[in-house]
C-alpha cells in the first residue's frame, strides 16, 4: 500500500471530512482528513488507483490540491 499524504484547501467541517473520505473510498482509497492540519492521509493500492486519481477525486468534491 502506498501512503501519501496530501494537502488540500477548502476544507472547513464535518461535511467536508465526510465529502473527502466517502468519495475517496469509492475508488478504493483510505482516507484520513485532518482539518486542522488541511490535509488527506490517503493509502492505496498503486496497481489499481494512482496519485493523480485520487487528487483528481478530490477536487471533483469541490477542494483545492495544493501541489
Amino acid at each position: 500500500m502506498k501512503k501519501e499524504t496530501i494537502r488540500v484547501e477548502g476544507m472547513s467541517c464535518n461535511h467536508c471530512v465526510k465529502a473527502i473520505e466517502g468519495a475517496l473510498k469509492r475508488i478504493g482509497v483510505e482516507a484520513k482528513v485532518d482539518l486542522g492540519s488541511g490535509t488527506v492521509k490517503v493509502s492505496y493500492d498503486e496497481q489499481s488507483v494512482d496519485l493523480s486519481k485520487v487528487k483528481e477525486t478530490i477536487e471533483d468534491q469541490g477542494y483545492d490540491v495544493v501541489a
